[in-house]
């Protein structure tokens, strides 16, 4: 093989790789939005449909629905300031609060939302699963 070839190759594999994580960026942030833009419009029903399973099974409690629960939490929002992807994981950081996601077959969806740091311990969530 030329040794001229071999740079180009990895150069080529470098460039794939960071456009497969650029599109895992932008698609968890739209998912991030869409949640955001759901609970803006009070629209309960469409915020939830964008949950991970366990995070909205979560939010029935009491005999309330999801989309009932959703609209009465704390969940500020903001512009996305961060988004970063490890594999099927990923955390966007809005102006406001954080937000956890996973990767299913069907997309990203939301794992925790409204989140906020506690120094070392973990994150205080209003979504979570």
């Amino acid at each position: 093989m030329n040794v001229r070839v071999v740079p180009v190759i990895a150069l080529a594999l470098t460039l794939g790789l960071a456009g497969c994580a650029s599109e895992g960026k932008s698609a968890a942030e739209r998912t991030v939005e869409r949640f955001y833009a759901a609970v803006r419009d009070h629209d309960g029903q469409r915020a939830c449909v964008l949950l991970a399973p366990e995070a909205a099974e979560g939010l029935r409690t009491g005999g309330e629905s999801c989309s009932n629960t959703v609209l009465g939490l704390d969940l500020p929002g903001g512009q996305v300031r961060e988004t970063v992807v490890w594999g099927d994981e990923a955390q966007v950081r809005l102006t406001h609060d954080t937000v956890f996601l996973h990767r299913f077959p069907l997309g990203w969806m939301i794992r925790a939302a409204g989140c906020r740091p506690r120094g070392y311990l973990p994150y205080s969530c209003e979504v979570k699963t």
